[in-house]
């Protein structure tokens, strides 16, 4: 009587394991999915891609959402399985999930609407980038140093000099020459 029940714990134990570990899984895919289209939505927020980068963008996510479908449906069969008696390691979870999250990247991160999302954001922050600089310049002027304008004017103001000097230099040359 005490093996039936030993086994019988054993059983809900191990039935307990996978829940929470179903469970854990299907808690983290749905953060991951969440990031994911908050850091798509962030991306093309700013723009306004042209029809048929939206359409293949949408195709792209309808994709994307598919393997999260077809995953979730195989972490049932998988538990399913596991409820049967069948050995379930837990690390097939997991896989089932990364597999499925780098497929549906690549469905997203694969089209011409992300490809414009990401230049956009690229251009974005290259004029970010310039604003930066220029406030940074003004910043050192206020304070009374050089600016990188100042250094350049000055750097070619010396290369003028040096080559108005070997100018100079080359004519008394020429002039000795003909005095000796």
């Amino acid at each position: 009587m005490s093996d039936t029940n030993q086994m019988q714990d054993e059983w809900t134990e191990m039935v307990e394991e996978m829940n929470a570990a179903v469970a854990d899984s299907m808690e983290q895919n749905m953060k991951a999915q969440a990031t994911f289209v908050e850091s798509w939505a962030d991306a093309v927020e700013d723009s306004i891609p042209k029809e048929e980068e939206l359409s293949e963008g949408f195709q792209g996510y309808n994709r994307a959402y598919e393997e999260w479908v077809d995953a979730a449906e195989q972490m049932i069969a998988r538990s399913t399985d596991a409820a049967q008696g069948e050995d379930v390691d837990p690390a097939e979870f997991r896989d089932i999930w990364l597999k499925s999250a780098n497929e549906a990247f690549k469905h997203v991160m694969g089209t011409s609407a992300f490809a414009a999302a990401n230049g956009q954001l690229v251009e974005s922050m290259m004029e970010m980038q310039q604003d930066a600089q220029e406030m940074n310049q003004d910043a050192i002027a206020q304070m009374g140093f050089p600016t990188r304008g100042d250094m350049d004017e000055v750097a070619e103001r010396l290369v003028e000099l040096e080559r108005r000097q070997h100018a100079v230099e080359e004519k008394l040359d020429r002039i000795i020459e003909q005095l000796e």
